[in-house]
């Protein structure tokens, strides 16, 4: 099968936002779907207020189509964002059951709610009767153990998934450890919808082992992947890099800053989000320890601008294959 994958760009809360996915998507190629961070605590009725607003301005990213992502257990709030999102002209509406963050889960939100099937269904039940948007879902294969997605799987089957995105890993791993792919190839078959992989895809062979192992299945979600190396869609779909990817890159890192600037009104914390990605960008290059070191204590943004320039003067992009 060589049949192009397709590429999802998984969201990160507090990274991926409107203002970088539209700086990303000007300058890397590859990506398929955007996927926002997630929203929650919406008030059915009382319309979203201007951040929420904001963060769905736009549709597509340089012909890339977005789609929105909801965190919640309550099925009213899902239909009635389910129904705005519409309304915007999004042509999806992705349910977070994979958040693994205790603070998350703790509220029976995300892959905490997937030890509670009898809940998972009844939001299923009464969201896929009432909205004319095609509903998507991204998962883990549990949160406490994978045996938990064995009385998940009868419950996803019942309905109409537009696509499931298993990240092979059960929330309380967080981000540690390996991902648990022995299990996603038990239950894969198992499942009646469109799947989609996420997990632990940091370079174009580590594609090629899963696409060994899993011919059949054609669309990916990456997260941590492209934030560490954006030029990762490209290479694994096999497209011509730039001339200079160095080059490249440094001006979408000049250019995400400078749009944070604008559009945070040069508040100070908009280096607290800089330095959030560089955590990941950091590792794109030779010695990313000394990389971010050069970064991680700029507090203004003289300091950072500087910081920045020695980043690129002085370490060499890695060659990620």
């Amino acid at each position: 099968m060589n049949q192009q994958p397709q590429i999802y760009f998984a969201p990160l809360q507090g990274i991926t936002t409107q203002t970088f996915r539209s700086v990303f998507a000007k300058y890397f190629i590859g990506v398929d779907k955007l996927f926002t961070p997630y929203f929650t605590k919406i008030m059915p009725g009382v319309g979203l207020d201007s951040k929420k607003l904001i963060a769905l301005k736009n549709q597509f990213e340089s012909g890339i189509e977005v789609i929105p992502q909801i965190l919640s257990n309550n099925a009213d709030e899902i239909i009635w964002f389910a129904n705005n999102c519409k309304q915007m002209g999004f042509s999806e509406l992705n349910w977070n059951l994979g958040c693994p963050h205790p603070q998350v889960t703790n509220k029976k939100l995300g892959s905490g709610l997937l030890p509670f099937p009898e809940i998972v269904n009844e939001i299923l039940h009464k969201v896929m009767s009432e909205i004319n948007i095609p509903f998507s879902i991204k998962c883990r294969l549990g949160y406490y153990s994978a045996n938990e997605f064995t009385e998940i799987i009868p419950i996803f089957n019942r309905y109409p998934i537009h696509e499931l995105t298993i990240h092979a890993r059960i929330g309380r791993q967080l981000y540690s450890g390996q991902t648990d792919i022995e299990t996603f190839a038990h239950f894969a078959p198992q499942l009646n919808s469109p799947l989609v992989y996420n997990g632990d895809i940091f370079c174009k062979d580590d594609f090629l082992r899963f696409k060994m192992r899993f011919p059949e299945i054609n669309r990916l979600m990456i997260g941590r992947g492209i934030l560490t190396d954006p030029f990762l869609p490209s290479r694994i779909k096999g497209f011509d890099l730039p001339s200079d990817p160095k080059a490249q890159l440094r001006l979408f890192i000049d250019d995400l800053y400078y749009a944070y600037r604008k559009d945070k009104n040069n508040q100070l914390s908009l280096l607290s989000a800089m330095k959030e990605y560089w955590t990941y960008l950091s590792k794109a290059f030779d010695e990313p320890v000394k990389v971010f070191r050069k970064l991680k204590k700029c507090n203004r943004f003289d300091i950072y601008e500087d910081a920045v320039n020695k980043v690129f003067a002085e370490h060499d992009l890695l060659d990620t294959t």
